[in-house]
């Protein structure tokens, strides 16, 4: 069968799972993208853009996005032409963090909603990220003056469903290549933005580093504006520790960078997934999570109690002791290495295309039953 994919923010995770879905999947996907830049205009604007750009709808089977994107404009822009459509959320306006500063516009929560109700499949990218959206939509609709839309949270959540992203690994030895010599390698490979929370990681590194225990940096990861103050300032205070700073040009060279690495530290305020994470514990790094966000979905079970850390004190200190010890940690890489590739795309394509088989099913279903309906209400006609 034949899909559009209409991704409004082509960088980053959005640009890995598009291309992943596309690479692997056994269905002809056209991709149409807009730059991951601005995503608030996205949010308002791309669907205006996409309308006028895409041609004939008539010849797609089913129509995939994401949720940066507002499917009701688009929807009312096709009018009836338009075809099932699915929508992934890999993140929502609802429960993402606001940075400093910024004060919450509700309009992009509502275009989450109807976005939402306009689709005929919703896939959240991890369990965490479903119940924390369900959780919190009841009361953003409760914020409303009057006519609150509370029936618009069984109508959404009786057509969403849960399946991870898939992860493109670059190329991956059957063992984790043994650790470099020198002190271990600690991986930042997250964006470098305030929900990843890098003014935590920078603070662990100097309580770490006053305690006299010796590491090297690599300090990888997008950045999509200008460099943080944080980094900035880090890029000075460790400069004698600093073996790479910024993104990596290409997967091979981002995934030498994962091999040499020891352990790969979040301190995020916000993840639905953790790809990041995923790839660097695929490579061969050990992780040190934050005990919250989807770290407890992602790390099997039997590590939580080693890898995963409740408060600022408790990561300075596991932190420390696997670099005093990296010995006592290591024969733990190849078996999350090994866990990892359940990740993988051609471990869950199978899934994501019987999702778009069942949608183009319920697709024609709902088109005949509509058909069907409207057929009964027209008035007999005297010829």
């Amino acid at each position: 069968m034949r899909f559009l994919f209409l991704e409004p923010f082509y960088g980053g995770s959005h640009r890995d799972f598009a291309e992943g879905l596309v690479a692997h999947s056994r269905h002809d996907i056209h991709l149409a993208t807009l730059p991951a830049r601005f995503w608030k205009w996205r949010m308002r604007g791309a669907a205006l853009h996409f309308v006028q750009t895409i041609g004939d709808l008539a010849s797609f089977d089913g129509i995939i996005t994401t949720g940066l994107m507002s499917l009701a404009d688009f929807t009312a822009l096709c009018g009836e032409i338009r075809p099932p459509a699915m929508v992934y959320f890999h993140e929502n306006q609802l429960t993402y963090p606001l940075a400093p500063g910024e004060q919450m516009d509700l309009q992009f929560g509502f275009t989450d909603i109807t976005t939402a109700l306009c689709a005929d499949r919703i896939l959240f990218n991890s369990r965490f990220h479903f119940d924390q959206f369900f959780t919190i939509l009841p009361g953003f609709i409760g914020q409303m003056p009057e006519f609150k839309p509370r029936w618009a949270i069984e109508a959404i959540r009786s057509k969403a469903g849960i399946l991870h992203p898939g992860c493109r690994f670059a190329a991956t030895s059957s063992e984790p290549a043994p650790l470099p010599p020198g002190p271990p390698l600690i991986v930042w490979n997250h964006r470098w933005e305030f929900d990843k929370n890098p003014e935590a990681f920078f603070d662990a590194l100097d309580r770490v580093d006053r305690m006299g225990v010796d590491f090297r940096l690599a300090l990888l990861g997008e950045n999509y504006r200008t460099e943080p103050k944080v980094f900035f300032e880090a890029k000075s205070r460790f400069a004698d520790k600093i073996v790479h700073t910024g993104f990596a040009l290409s997967k091979n060279e981002y995934a030498g960078w994962l091999r040499k690495g020891f352990v790969a530290v979040s301190t995020a305020i916000q993840e639905n997934f953790g790809i990041a994470m995923v790839e660097a514990m695929r490579q061969g790094c050990l992780p040190l999570l934050p005990r919250r966000l989807s770290y407890l979905e992602i790390l099997p079970s039997a590590f939580h109690d080693v890898f995963l850390y409740r408060d600022d004190d408790e990561l300075v200190r596991k932190l420390a002791d696997m670099l005093r010890y990296p010995q006592r940690y290591v024969g733990h890489r190849p078996v999350l290495s090994d866990l990892m590739a359940r990740y993988a795309w051609p471990a869950v394509i199978d899934r994501y295309d019987r999702e778009l088989e069942l949608l183009t099913e319920g697709g024609r279903r709902n088109t005949e039953d509509n058909r069907r309906t409207t057929e009964a209400r027209l008035p007999e006609q005297d010829f």
